[in-house]
């Protein structure tokens, strides 16, 4: 299909509420706000339960693979459960303020055991299954136990966290598991049987501690309010003109916002459905996936770039499994990176092929700390980088940052955290005078003369490095850019060249991409290159040197986030021995040299 006749192809009905925009000139400072209304009737993380459990009862909420089937639960069936195992957590002494570590991978039991501990007013922790897993590195989970300080623990399996719940960091907690458990553990089922509680929290209420990534250092344990997470759910359900319950199948790990805030409870606040996916965006762990997107026709779709990398080819194979992905979804989205824009193109091509549409491809944009959704593309789009605009009440601060039209985003908001736990310090440093969170990334104006049209990322403040010129290199943008560039070829790309003559690449291949292809991928992927250096601007957009890694990014050691991005400095600190090949004076043969 020719880029003209994709461009003509009329977009399916979203169902997107108006675009409003205001905008104000501070100095040198731009502030955007949406004064769009939005619902502030919902306070609380469980209000919606006792809507949903009266007015559908029979409408399945959360969903689960058992075998060839499912394992489900309807809005009027959670909401007992939620209040009797509320009744049990009290009787293992959790209460206001005192949280419950969670440690589990996504699921029923999961979701339940969350909204009980949120209706006690204590505050639900869940953290990364990674931490905690048989192999992982305790001592990220130490740090995160002695920053939480957990009245209990939730795992889903005792048997997969056996390491992790024999460590003495958890001595003494009560520990409540779906299965195999150990002497002495309290078993989930067991809890189902205790004296319903009803919903205490308040809109002030801590109701989750998420940690954040630790990139930069050690976790933090963000402050997630009753109201922050109730009230973003109701900026993007603002967004839509769409009475319709959402239907999704997603895999975003419950550990971070995104698929607790923005997944999770937003399907819940719509009074959705939740097709609870197991599979991950690596292979080996994606057939699942495919196999769910095969029986579940979804409203809307929501992946990381990587996974919609390898999603396309699936795609451009399977006409089934395209009819289906494509039969009712009216929003395509991705979040957790950027992604290129030759892979939302073959997305396109495929939707155009098989139902004669084009499907809005929408991002959201913020951080842990704003709920998680500060800014999202709310109107019919197909380009790719775009972070949209802000969400219904929400201002956003755009700072000058260097030249070239470059900004720093700031955000307020209701949904927007007041800190973090018992660390004061870091607290005040992460807001500006005017009360406005820093999340240290930078934009620009997809229009300069119309800021209307949206924003479009332009990386992370503390990812970009300077080369031996002292040339700054926007490391997020460059990656993005070249992984378009390749194409298929490649899965992702880890940026280097701090202090070097030049910039350099670290490539992941796709490995079925690469096996279907007629040729040499690694020659196809060297003149890729060298026609992007041609017609890249400037020094610091171009690549000096490629080197294609063996194998695949290593989920165990963080180095694939859950979320399913690359932490480009840790690939870095993994492969030094690679690194050096990249940049060696004398270049072996395996290095793509441009």
């Amino acid at each position: 299909m020719d880029g003209s006749s994709l461009t003509n192809a009329p977009f399916r009905d979203a169902r997107y509420a108006p675009r409003a925009l205001e905008v104000e000139r501070r100095g040198d400072a731009l502030i955007l706000r949406n004064p769009m209304p939005y619902s502030v009737a919902v306070q609380t993380t469980t209000a919606p339960l006792a809507r949903w459990a009266a007015e559908a009862p029979d409408r399945v909420w959360l969903a689960e693979r058992d075998g060839d089937g499912w394992r489900t639960v309807t809005h009027g069936a959670a909401k007992p459960r939620v209040a009797a195992l509320a009744g049990g957590l009290r009787n293992l002494g959790l209460s206001r303020g005192r949280p419950l570590l969670i440690l589990a991978r996504n699921g029923i039991d999961h979701a339940l055991i969350t909204y009980a501990a949120m209706s006690l007013a204590a505050p639900a922790a869940p953290v990364s299954p990674q931490y905690g897993l048989k192999g992982a590195d305790l001592g990220r989970l130490a740090n995160a136990v002695a920053r939480i300080q957990p009245g209990a623990v939730y795992v889903d399996d005792a048997q997969a966290f056996a390491d992790a719940l024999e460590a003495p960091f958890l001595a003494g907690l009560p520990v409540v598991v779906s299965r195999n458990p150990r002497p002495g553990d309290v078993m989930f089922d067991d809890l189902l049987a205790s004296a319903p509680v009803e919903p205490e929290a308040r809109p002030d209420d801590v109701a989750k501690l998420l940690l954040t990534s630790g990139s930069t250092g050690r976790p933090k344990a963000v402050i997630c309010t009753h109201a922050n997470i109730a009230l973003n759910a109701a900026q993007i359900e603002a967004c839509y003109d769409d009475p319709e319950p959402p239907v999704l199948v997603n895999s975003a790990p419950w550990s971070h916002s995104l698929g607790a805030n923005a997944i999770l409870h937003m399907v819940l606040h719509r009074g959705g459905t939740l097709y609870i996916d197991a599979g991950q965006p690596v292979p080996g762990r994606f057939d699942e996936t495919v196999r769910n997107l095969r029986e579940v026709a979804t409203t809307y779709h929501n992946m990381v770039p990587a996974g919609w990398a390898m999603l396309i080819g699936e795609l451009e194979r399977d006409e089934a499994l395209a009819a289906k992905v494509f039969e009712k979804v009216r929003v395509l989205q991705y979040g957790g990176a950027a992604m290129a824009q030759s892979i939302l193109d073959r997305v396109q091509a495929v939707a155009v092929r098989t139902v004669g549409e084009r499907i809005t491809f929408a991002a959201g944009y913020g951080a842990t700390e704003t709920g998680p959704t500060a800014c999202n593309i709310h109107w019919l789009n197909a380009r790719s980088g775009m972070v949209g605009l802000p969400t219904p009440g929400t201002s956003v601060k755009l700072v000058p940052a260097g030249d070239g039209g470059k900004f720093e985003i700031r955000v307020k908001g209701p949904q927007v955290s007041p800190g973090y736990l018992d660390q004061p310090d870091a607290t005040r440093e992460a807001f500006d005078e005017d009360g406005f969170y820093r999340l240290g990334d930078a934009a620009r104006l997809a229009d300069p003369e119309d800021p209307s049209a949206g924003l479009v990322f332009d990386g992370r403040l503390v990812e970009n490095f300077k080369l031996a010129s002292g040339a700054f290199v926007a490391a997020g943008a460059l990656r993005v850019a070249a992984v378009s560039a390749i194409g298929g070829l490649v899965s992702d790309a880890v940026v280097c060249g701090e202090g070097q003559e030049g910039v350099g690449l670290m490539l992941f291949l796709d490995a079925k991409a690469c096996a279907a292809f007629e040729g040499s991928a690694r020659e196809a992927i060297a003149e890729r290159l060298a026609r992007f250096n041609r017609e890249a601007k400037g020094g610091t957009g171009r690549i000096a040197r490629a080197l294609i890694l063996d194998g695949a990014p290593d989920a165990a050691s963080g180095e694939l986030t859950d979320k399913g991005y690359i932490n480009q400095a840790l690939a870095r600190d993994r492969r030094p021995a690679e690194l050096a090949r990249l940049f060696a004076n004398a270049p072996d043969e395996g290095v793509i040299v441009l």
